[in-house]
């Protein structure tokens, strides 16, 4: 019969919760479009009016 490696310590709260601090989630960062005013995320083209740094690239 094979054996499993078992831990050799329990792994206390604070540690346990120290390898999980960078598991939160984070909210999109919206900015306003310049020509049709939603929001949209940064660098991308506005899905609303299809404006991207100015010019249309989208015919929405």
């Amino acid at each position: 019969m094979a054996k499993h490696p078992v831990p050799k310590k329990k792994t206390s709260k604070s540690k346990r919760d120290m390898r999980r601090s960078h598991h939160a989630l984070v909210a999109p960062n919206l900015v306003e479009c310049p020509q049709c005013h939603s929001k949209k995320l940064q660098h991308h083209v506005c899905t609303s009016c299809g404006y991207y740094e100015g010019r249309q690239v989208l015919s929405v």
